[in-house]
């Protein structure tokens, strides 16, 4: 299969998937892959649901914002200006999902941020970005301002304050991965926060041995929970999409 309808079939199979799990939030956030070699990303219209979404509606996007391909109408800035800005500054990226999920609004709220409380939690120990709040990223300066905070790091997770979650990977699936693992993070964080129980924390050193042993527990991270995904959602051509099995969510 051509490089570039794979890629297209892949990104809508994450669309649909998270609209599954009921992880998408009506037209207010995005996923994007990188196109192979060159500096352009596949996002979605403004204005669909992820439930929508198809090959052939997905817009091909410039890093500095011109549409290559799709219907121009379809043009969103804030989307593309927080994945232009990664994509041109950190090449190990291939795939970014922003989401606004109630349990990751919530916790990229509280001022402790991701507490490593559960094992869906340790596989962001010590690996995760925080942004402050600053409005919608529309200018040159804010696209900086997170820039900064992911440059220098080879963090793939950021936490938007007040706002959501970023979670990007080498490739779609690990984005995907990260997603899952960090969404069901969040909700049991709530979840235990709500108990008003003493939180029991593993030892520092313990967190860092699960975080790399989960994080080195496949050679290409998340492929086999993608494989699984995949099999649910059959991309019949490069306009249409079939799903004979809606997922749940978690």
């Amino acid at each position: 299969m051509d490089e570039t309808i794979s890629l297209k079939n892949n990104l809508t199979i994450a669309y649909q998937a998270l609209a599954s799990m009921k992880l998408d939030n009506l037209t207010y956030t995005h996923l994007s892959a990188r196109l192979p070699g060159k500096d352009s990303f596949y996002i979605y219209p403004f204005g669909f649901l992820y439930s929508e979404v198809t090959p052939s509606s997905l817009l091909q996007v410039s890093f500095s914002g011109d549409v290559l391909e799709g219907e121009k109408e379809g043009y969103n800035p804030t989307g593309y200006a927080l994945h232009s800005a990664i994509y041109r500054n950190r090449p190990d990226i291939n795939a970014i999902f922003h989401l606004h999920t109630t349990a990751g609004v919530a916790v990229s709220a509280m001022e402790c941020g991701l507490l490593p409380i559960s094992q869906f939690a340790l596989h962001f120990y010590n690996r995760v970005s925080y942004q402050d709040y600053d409005s919608l990223v529309l200018d040159p300066h804010k696209q900086e301002e997170i820039l900064k905070t992911i440059m220098g790091q080879d963090n793939k997770t950021i936490m938007l304050r007040n706002h959501g979650t970023v979670t990007c990977g080498s490739t779609i699936q690990e984005a995907f991965f990260y997603t899952h693992h960090l969404e069901e993070a969040c909700k049991v964080q709530c979840l235990a926060l709500s108990s008003r129980e003493k939180l029991i924390m593993p030892d520092p050193i313990i967190c860092e041995k699960s975080c790399t042993q989960l994080l080195s527990f496949e050679e290409s991270l998340g492929e086999r929970d993608w494989k699984a995904i995949s099999r649910q959602f059959k991309v019949k051509d490069n306009s249409s999409i079939s799903y004979p099995l809606k997922l749940k969510a978690v």
